[in-house]
Parts: structure tokens; C-alpha cells; sequence
């Protein structure tokens, strides 16, 4: 991606939310387009004076004067924010008020209203996501599509409706509101989640690694971090959680591009500055009685980063802390990761009969490294022919280039 589609891309969000503050959610379209016609603005005036010292300031001012005009001209024929009211239709007060909104903190703010109104309660978890990625983040709806492994007219019908919801509530969330605060934030901690995991180990058939898609969540964890309503210890969690995977992120390709496995990465590659910062954030997380699967995930996330080399693990740690994931959010592949756990402390005959009582495992047939890692287990305990077997049918899930080349080195090592 170029440098001014980055910056476009950033930008996006920002001024998409604050423009929706001032026109209201049923004109999110309208929104939309001011913000297309300041980029193109943009592009236009910086091919021939040069890209401005401030390039986000200037796109601002751009979409705060376009924003003025439409008010200026359509403010009789169609409703705007309803709880900014008379401002708006009053030429005395109506540049002063979107000058104010305009205003850093407040442009912060309606990044996060914008964040809690995409995760309304009425819209599932990957649309809710999708929305995020779309409006906040700035990708089009081919990105958000190839983020989910969609086609491009399935996913623009599901943001299409996930709009719609959006407009029918007519303004953005109010996050002075303590209760709905409250009640929302688990759903936008979920949706954040999801968005960081979509980047770090996703289906995606271009890559393995989106880095971009953990960079984005990561932003967004940060913005939340900031409001006191937010700052709780399930949201320092998940911050920690981010920190100490993304960590990991320079090691999961080589200089070849071949993804590794944890047990194979290069630890000096790791980011020593995310590390510190994901201890510090996990250490935060401890203020209060709370315990959710964000601190039992960067705790799980903590002991590996600070292991010297993979067998150094203390995988007794790691296996008391699987345990105690399964019973606050158990899931077939957090039963799978215990048992890898399991089979790096006890020996690969303990890890396959871990793997063979978890419980729904026919929900991870679809899934490629849950047949490696039975591959990987057969291999160890000297049964090559099994172990061949199982790679074949990890293989053959493959998800992208990458994944394929990794399984196929997998089941090149068993033939041998």
C-alpha cells in the first residue's frame, strides 16, 4: 500500500466519526462522501503544491469546510444531529459548534462513540467487526471481504444491513452514559478481539499475517484505554494480550517468508519494547477482583515471551492456565492448545489422548493445524505412515501460500 493510502486509511476513521456526529447516524452515507470528496480534494491540490507538513490537519480543515457547506445549503432540507439541535440552523452558532467538534479531544471522543454505536447489541459479532473495519479503520469493502474470507457482494449486503441498524438509532452511542457504557464495552472488547486475531492467525487466502489488521486493533485498544469509563481490567487485558502476541509478529515469517511455528521462531526477533509494554498493561489488569479470558490469554502469552527458548516453557504454567481458560470461555481449539501444552510437558502418546477427548472435535475438522498437530504427534511417537496421513489432511486445508508451504515442509519431514 503506498504512503498516501496509509494516511487515507488512518485518517478515515476519524473524520468519518466526527462528521457523523454532526450530520447523525441516517446520514452515515453522507458522511461518507465528504469525507471521498476531501481525499480527492487532497489529491488533487498536493500533485501540484506538495504534500502539506501537516497532511492531517489538512485533511480536517478540508472535510470541516465541506462540512459547513452541506450544512450551510441542506440544513432545511434534511435533519441532522438531533442533539445538536438549533446550532446547527442558527448562522450565529453553527461554525462555532462544528469548530468544537472538530476539536482534538472531541474528535477522539466520536472515535469512540463511533467504536460503541458499530457494536450495537442487534448486530452479530463478525458484522459488528466488519463495521469497525470499515468505517473506523478505513477498508473498503473488498478488504473487509478478503479480512473474512467473503465474497465481495455477500460482504457489502452484510455492511449494507449493518448500517441500516446503525441509522435507525438516529445518533451516535453517548458514552456519558455509565450504564450502556457498562453493558456495551464486553462487545467492542469481543469485537477488538476478533479484529486482532482475524491480523495474527486469520484465514485470509493472500497470508498468514496481517499485521495491518493487529495494528488497527491495537489503535483502537489504546483510544478505548483512554476514556475512564473504559479503562477497566479487562480492557488493560486485552491491551496486554495484543502487546505480547504482536511481539511475537517480526519472528512468525523468516527472512523468506516462511511462517514458524512458536517452537521454531527466532526470540531475538522478538519486540522487546512490546514485551515491556504487554507486562505493563498485564500488570494493570490486576486492579480489581475481575478475571476474564483476556488475563488468562496474556498470562498464557506472558510466560512464552519470557522464556529464553522454547524449552525453557514452563508448560506446567501453561497447562494450569488452559485449564482455567476452559472454564471461562471453553472452546474446541483452546482444548487443542491445552493439549499441545500437554504433549511439550508429558510426551506426544499424552498429547494425542488430550486431542481425542476434546469434547466437539468435529468442529475443528475444517481446521489445518488441528490435523498437524496430530501429524506432528504421530511423528514424535515414531509412527511416520499416521503422521503422513494426518499432514496430507492438514495440507489440504491449507488456507494461503504460506500455511501451504509450512505443511508441506511438515509432511516432508514425516516422509523422510
Amino acid at each position: 500500500m503506498e504512503p498516501g493510502d496509509h494516511l487515507f486509511r488512518r485518517e478515515s476513521g476519524r473524520m468519518v466519526a466526527t462528521l457523523t456526529r454532526i450530520f447523525g447516524v441516517h446520514n452515515l452515507a453522507l458522511a461518507e462522501d465528504v469525507v471521498q470528496d476531501a481525499f480527492c480534494r487532497a489529491l488533487e491540490v498536493w500533485k501540484f503544491r506538495g504534500v502539506p507538513e501537516n497532511p492531517s490537519a489538512w485533511l480536517m480543515t478540508t472535510a470541516k469546510n465541506r462540512a459547513l457547506d452541506v450544512l450551510r445549503r441542506e440544513r432545511t432540507a434534511r435533519t441532522f444531529a438531533p442533539e445538536l439541535g438549533r446550532l446547527l440552523e442558527s448562522e450565529w452558532t453553527l461554525a462555532p459548534a462544528v469548530e468544537e467538534i472538530f476539536a482534538p479531544q472531541a474528535i477522539q471522543d466520536d472515535q469512540l462513540r463511533m467504536m460503541f454505536s458499530c457494536c450495537h447489541p442487534r448486530l452479530p459479532e463478525e458484522a459488528q467487526v466488519a463495521l469497525m473495519l470499515h468505517i473506523l479503520c478505513g477498508f473498503s469493502v473488498a478488504e473487509v471481504a478478503a479480512a473474512f474470507v467473503s465474497g465481495h457482494a455477500a460482504m457489502e449486503k452484510r455492511i449494507s444491513r449493518a448500517k441500516k441498524v446503525l441509522a435507525g438509532s438516529k445518533k451516535l452511542f453517548d458514552i456519558a452514559d455509565s450504564q450502556d457504557f457498562a453493558a456495551r464495552l464486553p462487545s467492542v472488547l469481543r469485537a477488538l478481539y476478533l479484529l486482532f486475531n482475524e491480523g495474527y492467525h486469520g484465514a485470509s487466502p493472500e497470508s498468514a499475517v496481517r499485521a495491518e489488521l493487529c495494528r488497527e486493533a491495537m489503535r483502537l485498544a489504546a483510544l478505548l484505554r483512554q476514556h475512564p469509563l473504559a479503562a477497566t481490567p479487562a480492557t488493560f487485558a486485552l491491551s496486554a494480550l495484543m502487546s505480547l502476541h504482536a511481539a511475537r509478529l517480526p519472528a512468525r515469517l523468516d527472512s523468506s517468508g516462511e511462517l514458524r511455528s512458536l517452537f521454531d521462531q527466532d526470540r531475538s526477533r522478538w519486540d522487546a519494547h512490546l514485551v515491556e509494554e504487554g507486562q505493563k498493561l498485564l500488570d494493570l489488569s490486576a486492579s480489581g477482583p475481575e478475571l476474564t479470558e483476556y488475563h488468562v490469554e496474556a498470562s498464557i502469552a506472558w510466560v512464552h515471551a519470557n522464556a529464553p527458548r522454547a524449552e525453557d516453557t514452563d508448560w506446567g504454567m501453561i497447562v494450569s492456565l488452559y485449564d482455567k481458560l476452559l472454564t471461562i470461555r471453553p472452546s474446541p481449539v483452546v482444548a487443542l492448545n491445552r493439549a499441545i501444552a500437554v504433549a511439550q510437558r508429558e510426551g506426544p502418546e499424552r498429547g494425542l489422548e488430550e486431542i481425542r477427548a476434546i469434547a466437539n472435535s468435529d468442529r475443528l475438522a475444517g481446521y489445518p493445524f488441528y490435523h498437524a498437530a496430530l501429524g506432528e504427534f504421530e511423528f514424535r511417537a515414531g509412527r511416520q505412515d499416521a503422521a503422513r496421513e494426518h499432514f496430507r489432511a492438514a495440507l489440504a486445508l491449507a488456507r494461503n501460500p504460506t500455511e501451504r508451504s509450512f505443511l508441506r515442509r511438515k509432511s516432508l519431514a514425516a516422509a523422510r
